[in-house]
């Protein structure tokens, strides 16, 4: 009780997350007369993120700094542009299949959302779109990012649960695709409902051009998932080729990044990544004293005892993991919740750990575009000036959508446990 109430004290006045998991973690030592464990306190925080699976955060933060710097996500959203045929709400889908394509890229939906909101969001205002909806489908698309290999919550999850990277990037595969096809649905609603502009149609030769001048950014998605699925790379060191090539095409193949640019690109990778990698040892801190404490025995008591069934104890995961997005960043999340009950859904309902894991990324997912701590709802805000009341509201048929593939999934899983 005392731990919960400094935990909604400390985020009420405003505390970095990262502090207030440090704060409510001492606080459970202490409560619970276990001060022994302050001894090894700051060796289990560096042990943290002493994992080589975590190195592919900062790689992918770098990839996404060198997309942005060197013209290579504007690339991308011309072609995406090029591709569309002419239909209403036009705009919005070719943001949307920028964003499918940024996702596969990136993997971060705030870095995804920076890029997005800078190219898509004025572009579409120029065609004739509200703000207010513009920037509402580019943050809806930025709900790819930690969905679509190489997802960073993916990369966290599979680091904590022990279980292999590129088994949980396929898993994710399907689910991404299927967000997207269920926000097209959403967009073309949309369209009619507000009599959106249809995008120009560009002659053949118009388009050839954006293709050709987009194949070498294409390359960099390329790199990344291909050297995933085929075995050729682990996704830590795909990071690392992509953002080498990211380079070579920012610098001698569009010509917009040269090395002054460069302190400036690892000055903010470093930045977010600490921020990022803080984040992470703070919530692994929580785990490890929930862990001592013996909460995981307590949790699988009282799940045995109220869900009878996968499905049931699925249905309990989904609330819970949908309450605790709203107050927490799903790389936090994640690593509170994935020592706690990973155990209970394999050993005692038989779910497979991997599935476990994409449901799990799915709806915290959600979480980054909800109030209070949502980041990417905060980001979009930010860089466009749209309130994020008004996000919220706009977003909610995009929720819905998500919301669908979940339940979709969890009755898959319930199905396939045993």
């Amino acid at each position: 009780m005392t731990a919960g109430l400094s935990f909604l004290l400390l985020l009420a006045i405003g505390a970095p997350i990262s502090f207030v998991l440090i704060g409510v973690a001492l606080i459970l030592i202490v409560a619970g007369g276990n001060a022994v464990l302050l001894d090894s306190f700051p060796q289990q925080l560096f042990a943290g993120i002493e994992s080589y699976g975590l190195l592919a955060l900062p790689l992918f933060i770098l990839l996404g700094e060198l997309m942005g710097a060197g013209g290579i996500g504007r690339r991308l959203l011309a072609l995406a542009e090029a591709m569309m045929v002419p239909v209403r709400a036009g705009l919005a889908y070719v943001n949307l299949l920028a964003n499918l394509m940024m996702a596969a890229v990136l993997g971060s939906t705030v870095a995804q959302l920076t890029v997005m909101s800078r190219l898509a969001v004025p572009e579409m205002e120029r065609a004739g779109y509200p703000r207010d909806l513009a920037t509402t489908v580019t943050a809806a698309g930025g709900l790819l990012a930690p969905v679509i290999p190489p997802s960073m919550n993916l990369i966290v999850y599979a680091t904590v649960a022990q279980v292999p990277v590129a088994d949980v990037f396929v898993a994710g595969i399907v689910p991404g695709l299927a967000m997207a096809a269920v926000f097209a649905l959403i967009i073309a609603w949309l369209g009619w409902k507000h009599n959106l502009p249809r995008v120009p149609s560009q002659p053949a030769r118009q388009r050839l051009r954006a293709a050709w001048r987009a194949l070498p950014a294409l390359v960099v998605p390329l790199v990344v998932v291909g050297s995933i699925l085929t075995g050729v790379a682990t996704p830590t060191e795909s990071a690392a080729i992509a953002s080498l090539a990211a380079v070579l095409i920012g610098m001698f193949v569009y010509r917009e990044l040269c090395l002054a640019d460069l302190p400036q690109v690892f000055v903010r990778t470093a930045v977010t990544s600490g921020a990022v990698l803080f984040l992470v040892a703070a919530a692994q801190i929580i785990g490890w004293v929930v862990t001592f404490a013996g909460l995981p025995a307590q949790a699988a008591n009282w799940m045995q005892e109220v869900a009878s069934s996968p499905l049931a104890f699925l249905i309990l995961l989904n609330i819970l993991l949908l309450l605790l997005g709203t107050v927490l960043e799903p790389i936090p999340a994640i690593i509170l919740v994935a020592p706690v009950l990973l155990p209970v859904a394999t050993d005692v309902y038989g779910i497979d750990p991997v599935t476990f894991g994409v449901i799990l990324c799915l709806n915290l997912t959600l979480g980054l575009l909800t109030p209070p701590v949502g980041a990417g709802l905060y980001t979009a805000s930010l860089l466009t000036g749209v309130s994020a009341e008004r996000l919220s509201r706009l977003l909610v048929p995009f929720f819905a959508g998500v919301i669908a593939i979940l339940a979709g999934m969890t009755v898959i899983a319930a199905l396939n446990a045993g």
